[in-house]
């Protein structure tokens, strides 16, 4: 079973940046999708971006502007790029992966999730 573990989150002022992590216990080539979500305090879990195996990406609207997704299959990492950020970007954001065809489109097939790293702008 894989296991996801998310790094690089931490304090930052408002108009900072932040590049947080994601390493994969296993090759990220084997899920076809890997994505990043976030949770900020008494709101649900969103999504952020998701990256498939052929690199192609999709973000929940509003994200593409501020934020980046990719992969480095060699590295078994994933990244998520944050700039512009604003305090209402306060959150845990969480990694997952998805072997699921489909997942590009149906963020509810990921299946596999980190612990969270947070994330905090003030």
């Amino acid at each position: 079973h894989v296991q996801l573990v998310e790094s690089g989150g931490g304090a930052v002022t408002t108009g900072g940046s932040l590049r947080i992590s994601c390493q994969a216990s296993r090759v990220t080539y084997n899920y076809h999708c890997m994505g990043w979500f976030r949770q900020a305090p008494g709101k649900e879990r969103e999504a952020i971006a998701i990256i498939d195996s052929d690199h192609i990406s999709r973000y929940a609207e509003t994200m593409e502007i501020r934020f980046t997704i990719s992969l480095d299959n060699a590295k078994n990492t994933l990244y998520l790029q944050m700039n512009s950020l604003r305090p209402e970007d306060t959150a845990i954001y969480y990694c997952a992966a998805s072997r699921m065809s489909g997942c590009l489109y149906d963020w509810s097939l990921f299946r596999t999730w980190g612990q969270g790293t947070q994330v905090t702008v003030s």
